[in-house]
């Protein structure tokens, strides 16, 4: 069965910053960076385009040797990211062996490790766990705490 992978679109912010693409994902508060050879196939799944069209595009574009593997790679992290569309069909050999960054750099060799596709995942804090300083009227031990500055017998001024 031929896979055309999907990003979602939906409740996320996308934002490029250099050669990586930053994705913030609204509806579960997470934030992912995708490096170069992550953004690239992120860039590629749009419905459209099966696995194996996406490994030859990058093959084109990058000049270099990437393996339908290493896009399925991509799309497990993605797809363990929550950030595609629908669920992805792998291949047998890719359910049955989740390769981890040192597998894959193992199986594709050292040269091969600036194109693995590496997606990196944070939870971002909630709007009051991201306050980071206290209001007036709160307990504090000193003016650093407090966001009017100051910190008056124990109390946020």
């Amino acid at each position: 069965m031929e896979n055309y992978p999907r990003v979602r679109r939906h409740n996320v912010v996308i934002q490029e910053v250099a050669d990586e693409l930053l994705i913030y994902d609204q509806e579960r508060d997470k934030a992912h960076c995708l490096n170069q050879s992550a953004a690239l196939i992120w860039r590629c799944c749009d419905g459209r385009t099966s696995v194996l069209e996406i490994s030859r595009k990058l093959n084109r574009e990058s000049n270099s040797n990437v393996t339908e593997t290493l896009v399925w790679h991509a799309l497990r992290q993605f797809s363990d990211a929550h950030l595609l569309k629908e669920p992805l069909e792998l291949p047998l050999a890719m359910r049955v062996t989740a390769m981890n960054r040192r597998q894959a750099v193992r199986a594709l060799g050292l040269a091969a490790v600036v194109a693995i596709p590496v997606v990196t995942s944070i939870v971002a804090p909630t709007p009051a766990q991201a306050v980071s300083c206290l209001p007036s009227g709160s307990t504090c031990t000193g003016s650093a705490q407090c966001c009017s500055g100051l910190c008056s017998a124990g109390t946020c001024a």
